[in-house]
Parts: structure tokens; sequence; C-alpha cells
């Protein structure tokens, strides 16, 4: 398999830890997780929203900076991985400090997003891929269900809005329990597909 690269194939000699997508990556998680700890001390609900705009806004920002600069890296992908954990996580454990009444659904979804999600998402790294986003050259299915434009956005937005709009925990858990069911299909492909593993070099005595 030839790899080139722009084509979504990573090349060694452009991985790197800073680059302008993730310096804004860093920006905003620091952000997003100093207005969730601001909202859970003061009980502002504004301020936990604000955290999450920040949080979405971010992701977006340094996904663009990536790019639109040539900077995209397996270093990179990794570090947006788990900064949107770390915020996502700041804001639903702060929601569920303000609306204790949601915390069924939102640790069924903590559990859907930090475990089995985070697992998948960082699955690309078996493949010589910059990123989740182009798991397509792998298999596209699993690519369609997880990391395509309507994909993150039901994974990522849907289930927050319903919750700050409605406040309907049962129609939440739903909702959570039915992205869990649909990661663990991901999940159990990306098992019959297989992970690849490196080749150890042996040494010749």
């Amino acid at each position: 398999m030839a790899l080139h690269p722009g084509d979504g194939w990573a090349t060694p000699a452009e991985e790197r830890l800073w680059t302008s997508a993730t310096v804004v990556t860093f920006a905003r998680t620091v952000a997003a997780v100093a207005l969730a700890a601001w909202a859970a001390l003061t009980t502002d609900l504004s301020l936990l929203v604000a955290s999450l705009a920040v949080y979405w806004v971010g992701d977006i920002v340094d996904g663009t900076v990536a790019r639109l600069t040539a900077c995209e890296t397996r270093i990179g992908a990794v570090l947006d991985i788990f900064c949107d954990r770390l915020s996502a996580a700041s804001f639903y454990v702060g929601l569920a400090f303000l609306s204790p009444e949601l915390s069924p659904a939102i640790f069924v979804y903590l559990f859907e997003f930090m475990v089995v999600d985070c697992f998948l998402s960082v699955a690309f790294l078996a493949w010589p891929l910059r990123s989740p986003n182009y798991f397509y050259l792998v298999d596209r299915l699993i690519w369609t269900w997880n990391w395509s434009p309507p994909a993150k956005a039901v994974n990522s937005a849907l289930f927050a809005v319903l919750l700050l709009v409605t406040g309907w925990m049962w129609v939440g858990l739903a909702v959570a329990a039915a992205l869990l069911v649909l990661k663990c299909v991901s999940l159990r492909r990306l098992m019959a597909l297989g992970l690849p593993v490196p080749q150890r070099e042996v040494e010749h005595m």
C-alpha cells in the first residue's frame, strides 16, 4: 500500500507535539475546564453552558486549523481525543452536580464516551492514519457510524442539547443507551476486523 502525505496516511517526519492546532487544543481545554470548575463553585448553569460552548467551538477550530495549516498529526489527534474527554467529563460531572436528577442518563453517556468511544477513537493508531477522521480508508462503515460529520454531531451534541433544553432524564437515558449500543456494535466490528500489531524487530546476534 503506497502512502502519500496529505491523503490521510501519516508520515513520521511530520510528527511533533507543538503545532498551531495543538496550541488551540490545549487553550480551549484549559478554558473549558476552568469554566466548568467555576460553574461548580458558583452553582451557575450559564457558566457550565459556556464551558460546553468553548469545548465544542474549540474542537471545531483546532481541527480546522490543523487542516488549513497542514499540521494534522497523530500526536495532535490523540491529544484532541483525550482533551475532548476531559472537557466533556468536566461539563457532565458539573451538570450532574447542578441537576442530580439527570445523573442516570449522564453516567451512562459518560461510560459510552469515556470508555467505549475512547477505545474506538484511539484504535486508528493500529494503522498509519493521521486521525480517526480518515478511518474510512480502513473501514467505511465504522467511520460512518462514528466519525462522519453526522455521527460526530449526534455523539457530541444531541445528548447535551437534549438534557439542557428539555431536562428529560428518561429520554436522555434512552439516547445514551442507544449511543452505547451503536458504539458496542462498532467495537464488535472493529474486533472482527482485527487490530494490526507492529512487527517486532529481532536483533541478529
